[in-house]
């Protein structure tokens, strides 16, 4: 009894260690989605408004506001193709390494944009404009070489792939086109007209190779391959042997 009672508690304690697993990696999956939720919908708000901003008359703002704008955009398109790629191409992902060291430049020079964008001396943000712009157009096409390079690359694949596929499918068409089995080609040699079978010839060369005097002899005498008949041996020329039993006469009664 003790000893089911211990099995009992002990399969309690494990199913109850199992559930707070289970609803551990739950909660924490959940956490990660709404996570994922907000940051796209915080990102979706600030491309919103960076978009909104750039529309704006001209001056220092939308100046800051479009350049944030096209370096959040190449970085999110590069990023995209190259987590894309790296799952099918393993050679990608030294690209993808790259990018990270790429990305701490970007996120570096976007800290710096939206900072100046709150900077109230307008002459001084109006002079770094153009290292700002040069240092922006740098990084986007640093990450617009490693985009455009990725997608060069999947699509030779891709084209090398249908290649290969189409001229399979070429073969496979012109081997069901051949419904019919090809006739299968006699290959002896015609008996000419007249000619004797190979067991005539045999039999006139055996008749031919007797003696003629033989064949013909007589007249109509038997030849020798006729069979002869067996004459009895006369009991008076027989030999005797001791070991054999004499005959006995036949008696009449």
């Amino acid at each position: 009894m003790t000893e089911a009672i211990l099995i009992l508690a002990v399969l309690f304690l494990a199913f109850v260690a199992l559930g707070v697993y289970v609803t551990v990696k739950a909660v924490k999956a959940a956490k990660r989605g709404v996570d994922r939720t907000i940051t796209q919908a915080r990102r979706t708000v600030e491309d919103t408004t960076l978009r909104a901003k750039s529309y704006g008359a001209g001056g220092v703002t939308p100046e800051l506001a479009q350049l944030r704008l096209s370096l959040r955009t190449s970085m999110r398109a590069t990023q995209d193709a190259l987590e894309a790629g790296a799952a099918e191409d393993a050679s990608l992902k030294e690209s993808l390494e790259l990018f990270r060291r790429l990305s701490a430049h970007g996120h570096e020079l976007d800290a710096d944009l939206k900072r100046l964008e709150r900077d109230p001396d307008r002459a001084g943000v109006a002079a770094q404009l153009g290292e700002l712009r040069e240092r922006t157009e740098r990084i986007t096409h640093a990450a617009e070489s490693l985009r455009w390079a990725a997608r060069d690359r999947a699509r030779k694949f891709a084209d090398d792939e249908l290649a290969s596929l189409s001229a399979q499918i070429d073969v496979e068409a012109g081997a069901l086109r051949h419904w019919a089995a090809p006739e299968q080609d006699d290959l002896s040699w015609p008996e000419a007209a007249g000619q004797p079978a190979p067991a005539e010839e045999t039999r006139r060369a055996d008749a031919g190779g007797r003696p003629g005097g033989q064949a013909a002899a007589g007249g109509g005498a038997p030849q020798d391959d006729a069979p002869k008949a067996i004459t009895a041996q006369d009991p008076r020329q027989q030999t005797f042997y001791s070991w054999q039993k004499s005959t006995r006469p036949e008696t009449t009664n």
